[in-house]
């Protein structure tokens, strides 16, 4: 199977309408995705995203575009055979690895997602599938070992993986119909209260028991809302929140303290993702309280993840699907994870994200940390009809992906609304309301 070509579109919807996705920084988000189709001389398609939340959308197509060319005309059987080469060849590039992580980490992901989409496709399995047969010498010669091997060698990886062998089919038995226990994100921070406990009962009825709320602009009114959503929902349920870094260190110390009161499970990204000495300092200051910290969704390499994890200065592992260089970085950082007793509980939500992350949240619960005790996988509730196999939920929990790959096909008629800047809904937008002219 040959790579013949690719599309990438600019696709953006104006969730900044209802302030849905609102927090501290990103106070009007347009929920965006760089959609990646990569055509072969098959019916076959290769399918990734990249999600932003508007303005730079245009950045990350670029730039994979541009990476792209490294592709056209090579076989899937090349990709197969050895998915390190191609990551290499991307993230070693000679002149392009100036660029470090960011905008070009993200589509150099993008490339390689779509090739383990094609590649999940050809075997026909879902790409959980695809990993979780993977031996476990395949898995490590994926991953690049140069700067993480002081907190897991390959040996290490190997050997983890080894010792659930035993168990893959009984966990997948287990996991074939009901697959990881959700979250949702239901307190953005430009709601209002009866529209948050909408969601809330909504998702009760759902059997979801888990909910997370937006925090940071505003410590008294912060305290009002988390009273609020423990008074809604119970002091069974999990709660969680989370402050997209808006903090200093030195602030969240004082900030943070007022949350102590509210059984929360977990504080995320109260400071700066890459703050590595800071959550440190964090974690002792607050050793005794209900909570420990999450980070990782903004976490731009398995390198920060390393220090994150192997220090203890975090206690969640929350990997995003498509913010480091696609599953190979990815592997890398579950397994990571893993070793050190980390749950890891992915970022969802965006333009399809949650289909990605119930993969990752399959093969971990599966083959790597091989149990669903500690795990919890974000899930939004909006903009899940954006493709032919949406995810689904029961229970509170994610339903087993059974789509072919990714499940990322999106729907024809979603992509020619939302196609930036011609769509229907941005056609006709005023230009103060779109792209980097839009200012909170």
């Amino acid at each position: 199977m040959k790579i013949t070509g690719f599309e990438v579109i600019d696709l953006r919807v104006p969730t900044s309408d209802q302030l849905l996705g609102s927090d501290p920084f990103h106070k009007e988000p347009d929920y965006s995705s760089a959609v990646l189709q990569l055509n072969t001389d098959t019916d076959l398609e290769g399918v990734s995203v990249v999600f932003t939340v508007g303005a730079g959308t245009d950045w990350i197509c670029y730039g994979i575009q541009d990476l792209c060319q490294l592709v056209v005309g090579t076989d899937l059987a090349d990709f197969s055979e050895a998915p390190f080469k191609l990551y290499q060849r991307l993230i070693d590039h000679h002149q392009l690895r100036w660029l470090h992580d960011g905008v070009f980490r993200m589509a150099a992901g993008a490339v390689l997602n779509a090739m383990w989409d094609l590649w999940a496709k050809q075997e026909q399995k879902p790409l959980w599938k695809l990993l979780v047969d993977l031996e476990p010498t395949f898995v490590a010669d994926c991953i690049d070992w140069r700067n993480i091997e002081d907190a897991l060698t390959r040996d290490e990886a190997i050997d983890l993986l080894v010792q659930r062998r035993d168990s893959i089919e009984t966990r997948q038995a287990e996991m074939s119909e009901i697959g990881p226990k959700a979250y949702c994100t239901a307190g953005w921070l430009g709601l209002t209260d009866d529209q948050i406990l909408a969601t809330i009962h909504r998702l009760q009825e759902q059997g979801f028991d888990s909910f997370k709320i937006k925090v940071g602009r505003d410590q008294q009114q912060d305290v009002a809302r988390i009273k609020f959503m423990r008074d809604a929902i119970g002091m069974k349920s999990n709660l969680m929140v989370d402050a997209n870094q808006y903090l200093g260190v030195e602030e969240a110390k004082t900030y943070l303290e007022a949350f102590r009161p509210f059984d929360l499970k977990w504080i995320e990204e109260p400071i700066a993702r890459d703050d590595v000495l800071g959550y440190v300092e964090l974690a002792e200051a607050f050793a005794t309280a209900s909570f420990d910290f999450a980070c990782g969704e903004q976490a731009a390499s398995p390198v920060i993840f390393k220090q994150l994890i192997k220090s203890g200065a975090i206690k969640y592992c929350q990997i995003d699907a498509v913010r480091v260089a696609g599953v190979n970085d990815v592997m890398a950082i579950i397994l990571m994870a893993a070793k050190y007793n980390v749950p890891v509980c992915p970022h969802g939500g965006g333009i399809a994200l949650c289909n990605m992350i119930q993969h990752y949240g399959m093969w971990d619960q599966i083959a790597v940390s091989g149990h669903s005790n500690t795990q919890l996988v974000e899930y939004i509730d909006f903009l899940q009809d954006s493709v032919a196999h949406p995810v689904a939920t029961k229970q509170g929990h994610y339903v087993t992906p059974t789509a072919l790959g990714w499940g990322l096909d999106f729907l024809p008629e979603f992509l020619e609304k939302h196609r930036y800047p011609d769509g229907e809904v941005w056609k006709n937008r005023s230009a103060e309301r779109k792209g980097a002219m839009f200012e909170a």
